[in-house]
């Protein structure tokens, strides 16, 4: 960020923010509407007190913003509340900043528009599930715990995957052999691995276990086609990426925004 006021009205916090189509998506959704609103990227190096006052002193406007990794989870501490939705997930990526009359900031509200994207992203691939089938998630962060909100609304008993176990409902990507993947055909990448610019990056999925039943769904967009939808594709297995779900997710943090704004 400069140390210049601007009138940015939405925005994203995150780090790095080189790969997000964020920015993109809102300008040329705002100039359909023939609206008059901003959106821009402010990339964070760390999370802390003082980086959110200087973001909110700088951008006096600013009526909210999206938050991507590595802050989804570490953003909570600094809200002053947080939805239903958000605290089952365990991790926000989109704020409201509440503002008094005269611009000052009176509180930070959070709210998870993750869970409803992907839940609409993932839905085809659910419904060619067969009775008792799960899905493998692969990570444990913010990401991964709105993919597992997804599917638990949508019925769908998830395993995350770790490159250490932790916990009991966590296994390891050593664990996974022919039978484990037969019972959960549906493997969700919530890791950054492969995003821009690491685009021959991947996680260490065993792909070679991979077949024409399974179904792989990659939240990374940027590539469209990452490394493991590659390896994934080769072996017959169908993919997708996270394009989808960063639209319909972002459709609904402007409506939370466009809500909790003040009428003039």
């Amino acid at each position: 960020m400069n140390d210049r006021l601007s009138t940015t009205d939405y925005g994203l916090i995150g780090h790095p923010l080189g790969h997000s189509q964020s920015k993109a998506f809102f300008t040329e959704l705002f100039a359909r509407e023939n609206s008059t609103c901003s959106y821009d990227n402010f990339d964070l190096p760390e999370l802390s007190p003082q980086a959110l006052y200087t973001l909110l002193l700088l951008n006096p406007c600013l009526k909210g913003f999206n938050v991507t990794a590595p802050y989804k989870e570490a953003i909570i501490p600094f809200l002053d509340s947080i939805s239903p939705e958000a605290e089952r997930a365990g991790a926000v990526n989109t704020v409201v900043v509440e503002r008094s009359d005269s611009g000052a900031v009176l509180a930070l509200h959070g709210y998870n528009t993750d869970v409803e994207g992907f839940a609409r992203s993932v839905a085809p691939m659910v419904e060619r599930l067969q009775p008792g089938q799960g899905a493998l998630v692969l990570g444990t962060g913010g990401a991964s715990k709105a993919v597992v909100a997804a599917l638990d609304k949508l019925g769908v008993k998830a395993i995350c995957v770790s490159r250490a176990k932790k916990g009991a409902d966590t296994i390891g990507y050593g664990d996974i052999d022919a039978a484990l993947l037969a019972a959960n055909p549906l493997v969700i990448n919530a890791t950054p691995a492969g995003t821009y610019p690491d685009v021959t990056g991947a996680p260490p999925f065993p792909a070679n276990l991979l077949g024409p039943w399974c179904m792989v769904h990659d939240l990374v967009y940027n590539p469209a086609e990452t490394r493991l939808m590659a390896l994934a594709a080769e072996r017959g297995a169908k993919t997708k990426n996270g394009l989808d779900m960063l639209h319909n997710q972002a459709l609904a943090s402007l409506e939370i925004w466009r809500k909790s704004e003040k009428p003039n």
